[in-house]
């Protein structure tokens, strides 16, 4: 009947010729192609923006407790005329200090992104986006990295006020790869920790008995050259003690991780191979959909 509304068959809008801008593409052809940096962008800003709007529990918080580690530990190991590496306690205890909050900071971040639309249910609000696994993955990965490295400052700044404590640059190179390689590191840790996770209880355990031993058995208060040589052998395969000793070695010119600066050079690379192989796995997992699209 003529009052009856008319349907109209997709498939004759694409046969307008090539040049209708109303040309609907086929069922399973990408409309975005390339990196959808509009996306990419959106997903980064909504993850920093998330973690600035409280800021003082996530940026400022943790130098707060950075330097109550520093007057603690230096009050109660450091007198005031012990030095290690030719450098008064303090200024020992400093880097360790730095990069160890910039790496547990790294991991709460990309540790609460998934596991709260997971338990909010709004995890389809991350997942429906027109974003690739990759592009997923990279928001996500560099909005850690990016509050860890907003922490390192703040941490930086917090010990810098503490007297004794002196933060001169005896190798750039090493304070930028340490403290980046340690973040990525653990903010790897935490997207794996948030996708497995199905309650703020399961990331509470991997802070407090993955986390947190890893973190103050890493060398961060002592050389390991005070261990017993089990002990320092066991030191040797915790990634975090090459992290620390290497962003020391940034600071100080010296660590813990042999001789010379061949050593740091070898960590270095290690740790760069260790976190392509991670990027690697954890690029499988979260596209596999595992515990996310179930």
């Amino acid at each position: 009947m003529a009052d009856q509304a008319q349907t109209i068959d997709p498939a004759s809008l694409t046969q307008a010729g090539e040049s209708s801008p109303h040309r609907f593409h086929p069922q399973g052809e990408p409309v975005i192609t390339g990196i959808n940096r509009i996306g990419l962008w959106s997903l980064y800003l909504k993850e920093v923006r998330r973690f600035m709007k409280v800021q003082t529990q996530t940026i400022w918080a943790p130098a707060v407790t950075t330097l109550l580690f520093l007057v603690i530990f230096s009050l109660a190991l450091g007198r005031a005329d012990r030095t290690v590496f030719g450098v008064p306690f303090t200024s020992f205890l400093a880097p360790g200090l730095i990069v160890m909050g910039m790496m547990q900071n790294a991991f709460a971040n990309s540790g609460f992104s998934l596991l709260s639309g997971k338990i909010q249910g709004t995890i389809i609000d991350v997942l429906m986006p027109p974003l690739s696994t990759g592009e997923l993955m990279t928001g996500i990965l560099g909005a850690a990295v990016t509050r860890s490295v907003m922490v390192g400052c703040a941490v930086a700044l917090a010990v810098i006020l503490w007297p004794g404590v002196s933060l001169t640059v005896a190798a750039p190179w090493a304070i930028v790869w340490f403290g980046l390689m340690g973040a990525l590191m653990l903010a790897l840790l935490g997207l794996v920790t948030s996708i497995w996770a199905e309650k703020f209880d399961h990331n509470a355990a991997v802070t407090n008995f993955v986390i947190a031993p890893l973190s103050l058995l890493s060398g961060t208060f002592y050389t390991i050259d005070n261990l017993h040589g089990a002990f320092q052998a066991i030191s040797r395969v915790n990634p975090f003690f090459y992290t620390i000793s290497g962003f020391r070695y940034g600071f100080l010119g010296e660590s813990d991780i042999g001789a010379g600066a061949g050593a740091v050079w070898q960590a270095a690379l290690g740790l760069g191979v260790l976190n392509a192989i991670f990027c690697w796995l954890v690029y499988r997992l979260l596209k596999s959909g595992w515990k996310l699209k179930d």
